[in-house]
């Protein structure tokens, strides 16, 4: 799994049973400054974006590969001894509205270098059946982490944010809630040159601004009925910029941009009314994020899914595993009252080794 946030290659190694996953390995490989501003730049329209991303495609496969092998190197596993890769890919686009989600990494140079048969392009199925492509996590989220009798939030903050709501076993709903990371990370970047704030150390030196916080919020995104999906197509430094008046102090900006995850994070789940709210994803380490979070959302308990044992960096990574279990077990991956799909269906394309 490499996600929005574009910082690093999380592997990991699980067993299925009974339709839940047993982590064996974990393992997470950096993605250098280089691929991770060549995968930002194709983000948009440029010159040679075609070539550029040609050449992407084939290094983001061979290192999709190499991570797939250090976590079987960690394991101390042969790769016969696995019967499938899943491979989320690098999201460039998502595009439901004109039917096509593009994730790219060679699944073929990933299934040639390991010699096990690879698990792709899992979005794209359930965007021909009418519906948004995202999130694909609930379903995970169902098999591990619904408790009968409790009403649950899933929160994962990667780059792009998203729930799930469980009520009891049942998956009422999930979708996107608007930017994670995604914004911190950018405006940390280009003030202090690190790729994120760690801790949300650098945050917690500003104060949130109430006119810019509700700029942000009064984008028309969060007032959309699910389901519904977003990304960094939406929210860019171009969207952010225009929201801003320039004299803002950056520390005082980045601050704002915690509170803005919290707020629409917590205005997504208030109507559901969760006993508690789990969360994943990068965002768990930022304290002052999580902090604001259990602000926001004073009656419902704010814990990381380790309170669950789940690691909270590995949940995106083990659902692409699990849902490459689907495929080859004839699982619907999808969830139609969370994407808007017209019925179930099983995801994902096949690579054999």
């Amino acid at each position: 799994m490499s996600g929005t946030s574009a910082d690093a290659i999380d592997a990991v190694l699980v067993q299925i049973d009974a339709n839940r996953c047993h982590q064996l390995a974990h393992t997470s490989l950096a993605l250098d400054d280089a691929t991770h501003d060549a995968i930002l730049a194709l983000n948009g329209s440029g010159p040679d974006e075609i070539e550029r991303l040609g050449a992407l495609h084939v290094h983001l496969g061979e290192r999709f590969a190499e991570a797939a092998q250090a976590v079987l190197a960690q394991a101390g596993r042969p790769s016969s001894d696995i019967i499938a890769i899943g491979s989320h890919g690098q999201t460039l686009r998502h595009r439901p509205a004109i039917g096509f989600s593009l994730q790219i990494g060679s699944a073929d140079i990933i299934a040639a270098r390991t010699g096990i048969t690879t698990i792709a392009d899992f979005r794209n199925r359930d965007i021909a059946l009418g519906g948004q492509g995202a999130p694909l996590v609930p379903r995970y989220h169902q098999a591990m982490l619904a408790q009968q009798g409790e009403r649950r939030a899933v929160v994962n903050i990667g780059g792009m944010a998203n729930v799930t709501l469980l009520d009891g076993g049942k998956l009422v709903a999930g979708f996107d809630t608007g930017p994670g990371n995604v914004l911190l990370d950018l405006w940390c970047r280009q003030h202090t040159g690190a790729r994120f704030d760690r801790d949300g150390a650098w945050g917690a030196e500003g104060q949130p601004l109430a006119p810019l916080l509700q700029r942000l919020l009064d984008e028309p995104y969060f007032r959309l009925p699910h389901p519904k999906s977003t990304g960094r197509e939406l929210f860019s430094a171009g969207w952010l910029a225009a929201r801003l008046h320039g004299s803002e102090r950056p520390e005082d900006v980045q601050a704002t941009l915690a509170a803005f995850t919290a707020h629409t994070v917590a205005d997504a789940v208030a109507h559901f009314s969760p006993d508690k709210v789990l969360v994943c994803g990068g965002g768990v380490f930022n304290r002052q994020l999580m902090a604001a979070l259990a602000t926001t959302l004073p009656g419902a308990a704010v814990h990381s899914t380790a309170e669950q044992g789940l690691d909270p960096m590995t949940i995106e990574a083990s659902a692409f595993a699990w849902l490459a279990w689907a495929h080859l077990n004839g699982v619907a991956g999808n969830a139609p009252q969370v994407t808007g799909a017209r019925r179930d269906t099983i995801l994902g394309a096949c690579y054999p080794a």
